[in-house]
């Protein structure tokens, strides 16, 4: 959200600091530089990652416009576990069985829709839940699974992200390029007289301005953004799978939770008081 917010300040500070230098608006607009510069970015970006890294890229500068993760849903979360541990430890792991099968109709996931929401936490919980069931891998090789299903993951969710920096680095210099058309064109109105190749001047340089503009003031702020969402995202991975290892281990349902809780960067991590206080509301309901 304050990535799009970002970028909306600094458009409208820069045009405000243009007009108040009594700069003409109308001369910014030239269809032709934006042409070339948005047809340029789009082509380096089709042709460097492809649809499927577009069309990544576009749910994930949507995704931005919604909050990013909160206290509460790490608060469900571990009191999702715990009960789901508990139910292991009172019924037996085939007690777990109807739960994660089915996630959206069990009666304790289905309580949470922050985490039955997001898809890949829900499929890896159950999956790796799956692989304990079967008792075939030990807790051991099971974190090793989950950190090597977690890096592809990151690796793939990071792509926009690269994908918009590898274009942002490369629109100042097709602003040039852009600049530089204009001069050619320039240089065929020489006999036109001041005024004609002061507005074709103006407008290659335009192109310069919007190059500059979009590679660092679009396409660098949104990088940064969807990274910065990847990796929260990535903790809330890594809290899963910590508690999945310490459940492996065979530790206590709260033993296993405050593993998932340590690692919850302190600015958003939950107290033990309050780990505490949702573990007996779970208790009380």
């Amino acid at each position: 959200m304050f990535a799009i917010i970002g970028i909306v300040v600094a458009i409208v500070c820069t045009l405000l600091g243009y007009i108040l230098h009594h700069g003409d608006v109308a001369v910014l607009i030239q269809p032709t530089e934006i042409i070339i510069i948005i047809g340029a970015a789009l082509g380096i970006f089709l042709g460097s990652f492809g649809i499927k890294t577009f069309q990544a890229t576009i749910k994930a500068i949507l995704a931005m416009l919604k909050p990013d993760r909160a206290k509460q849903q790490y608060i469900e979360l571990l009191r999702m576990m715990y009960q789901l541990f508990s139910v292991a430890r009172k019924e037996g792991l085939l007690g777990l069985e109807r739960h994660i099968e089915k996630p959206e109709e069990s009666e304790i996931i289905k309580k949470f829709p922050s985490f039955l929401s997001d898809h890949h936490a829900t499929h890896f919980f159950c999956d790796t839940m799956k692989v304990i069931l079967t008792g075939a891998v030990g807790p051991h090789d099971l974190s090793e699974m989950m950190e090597l299903d977690l890096e592809v993951a990151h690796t793939e969710e990071l792509r926009p992200s690269e994908a918009l920096t590898t274009v942002g680095d490369a629109m100042p210099a097709v602003g040039i390029v852009a600049a530089v058309l204009g001069v050619i064109i320039t240089m065929g109105k020489i006999d036109a007289g001041a005024s004609v190749i002061g507005q074709s001047v103006a407008a290659a340089l335009v192109g310069t301005f919007m190059g500059i503009f979009v590679g660092y003031c679009i396409c660098a702020p949104l990088a940064k953004s969807i990274a910065t969402r990847v990796g929260s995202n990535g903790m809330y991975m890594n809290c899963i799978r910590h508690a999945l290892f310490s459940f492996a281990r065979g530790e206590s349902p709260i033993t296993c939770v405050e593993f998932a809780r340590r690692q919850i960067e302190p600015s958003i991590r939950p107290g033990f008081a309050e780990l505490e206080t949702a573990v007996k509301e779970k208790d009380a309901a």
